[in-house]
This record gives C-alpha cells, sequence and structure tokens, in this order.
C-alpha cells in the first residue's frame, strides 16, 4: 500500500490531482482511514493510474477517459484507432502551420510588414448543379470529420450505391466552433433515386484553396469581400468539397478545396 503523497511521487502527479480524481470517481483509493482520513493506493491503482496519463497524453478528456476504463478491448482498440486518425490530422495541419510560420516570418525579414493576408484568391460566379447526396447533420468539431465520413461511406457501401466522388462539408448555424459546430458532411452518389437527399443547385461565389484547413479563413475572407463589392449577399450556408486531401497521399500544401458561398444580387443593386 501506498500512502498518498508517495504514490504522488510515483506517479508523478500531484496530491491535489489525485484528490480531483478521487473526487470524480476516476480513480479512487484502495482504502481510506476512517480515523485519519489517510488515503492508501494498492499496486493495481499504479497500473490504473499510468494508463490514465497515458490516454491524457494521447489527448483524451477526463470525461473521454472515465468510460474507457471499463469498456471491453474491442470498443478500447477502436476509440484508440480514432484518437490515432485525429492526432494524425492535427500533426498535418501543425506541420501546414510551422510551414506558414516560416514563410511570413521571411517575408517580414524582407519586406518589414506584419500583414501576410493573401489576395492571390481568384473568384467566380458559378451555377451548381443539383447533387444526390447521403449525409448526417450533426453538431460535431472538425477533428470529428473522419469518424462522421466513416460511417457515411459504411452506410453508401451498406445500400449497394456507388459513391460519386464529391466530398464536403456544409456549416449551418450562426456562428462556427472548431470543437462543437452544427455541420452536415455529405457524400455524392451516382444512383440518384435512391440518395437520402438532393442538393438543389445554387448560384454561389466560388473559389479554390490550395493549402491546409487552418488557413480555408483566408478564402472565406475573400468570398466576403468579393460578394460585398459586387453587389451580392449570403443566401444560404457556406459548403467546402474536398478535391485532394490526405485521403490521396498528398501533403497539405498540395491539398485543394472548393469554397462555395450561395448568393444573390442584393435588392439595391438590382434596382
Amino acid at each position: 500500500m501506498y500512502q498518498i503523497g508517495e504514490f504522488s511521487k510515483i506517479c508523478q502527479v500531484s496530491v491535489k490531482t489525485l484528490r480531483y480524481y478521487d473526487k470524480v470517481g476516476l480513480l479512487r483509493p484502495s482504502e481510506v482511514d476512517r480515523f485519519t482520513g489517510y488515503r492508501y493506493y494498492d499496486r493495481a491503482q499504479l497500473e490504473k493510474m499510468l494508463l490514465i496519463q497515458k490516454l491524457k497524453r494521447y489527448g483524451f478528456s477526463l470525461d473521454e477517459i472515465q468510460p474507457l476504463l471499463s469498456c471491453d478491448n474491442d470498443a478500447f482498440y477502436q476509440e484508440l484507432c480514432r484518437q490515432r486518425e485525429k492526432l494524425q490530422w492535427r500533426l498535418m495541419e501543425l506541420e501546414t502551420v510551422f510551414q506558414e510560420l516560416t514563410l511570413h516570418l521571411r517575408k517580414l525579414e524582407r519586406t518589414g510588414d506584419i500583414m501576410d493576408i493573401p489576395n492571390g484568391y481568384e473568384i467566380q460566379l458559378t451555377e451548381t448543379r443539383p447533387m444526390a447526396v447521403f449525409s448526417c447533420r450533426e453538431r460535431m468539431g472538425v477533428d470529428e470529420f473522419g469518424k462522421y465520413f466513416g460511417t457515411l461511406y459504411e452506410r453508401v457501401a451498406k445500400e449497394g450505391l456507388t459513391p460519386g466522388g464529391v466530398v464536403g462539408a456544409m456549416y449551418h448555424g450562426e456562428e462556427f466552433n472548431h470543437d462543437s459546430s452544427d455541420i452536415e458532411l455529405f457524400v455524392s452518389v451516382e444512383e440518384s433515386d435512391r440518395a437520402e437527399k438532393v442538393m438543389e443547385a445554387r448560384q454561389c461565389a466560388m473559389t479554390v484553396h490550395r493549402g491546409g484547413y487552418s488557413t480555408l479563413n483566408e478564402a472565406y475572407a475573400a468570398l466576403v469581400s468579393w460578394i460585398e463589392e459586387n453587389g451580392y449577399e449570403w443566401d444560404g450556408a457556406p459548403f467546402d468539397i474536398y478535391k485532394q486531401g490526405a485521403w490521396h497521399n498528398r501533403k497539405p500544401e498540395d491539398w485543394e478545396t472548393e469554397v462555395y458561398f450561395p448568393v444573390r444580387k442584393r435588392e439595391s443593386a438590382a434596382s
């Protein structure tokens, strides 16, 4: 048996943290002296604590860790696979951000201009075609896209349908939150009569973003400026179509995303 201070030293975690884990039921002492209130831990709890710390390093929250500690091996394995996929996306995005920062530093050294907002986006007004899709609309984080796209493709395969090659995300709601937004993911299918829905044709302002998703906001800003300058206004939820990405074994700098903003002519501009 280990007193709480000894257990703290062995696991390299503070006594305050151990008391909090006890409070929330994540890791309770094996024994509490009813006279002194001293907490004692055993060897099995040492192994459990080491697993908790490992899962935290993997990026799991405490709320996510608690059910993992009691799930079976298959479920545990699946959750680790999903987390590894999230980390792969984050690594690729981090590599892109590092490259972006390096280029920004070089430009700053060369010009002394702290601003580095690209203005090379080519905007065009286009009419999209109706598209038969399978979709799912949930409150989700951007890091969860892989999980939900996997589920969509499983549903398409279960129905015996042919993927049409278009993969995208539509952003509903009034605000965007990286960790939880109202997002609809969709994949196109060839069999329009058996699709879950058909996305209607829309007039859109469109541009192509090349590079990682961390800088997609630059494409959005370019589109919004063009819309305002040319007498249009938003007319629906914007959406992205992912033409090239990690699943094509491309590096982040080679990813290609089409960004669409449904628009209509402003009444004052039309008159």
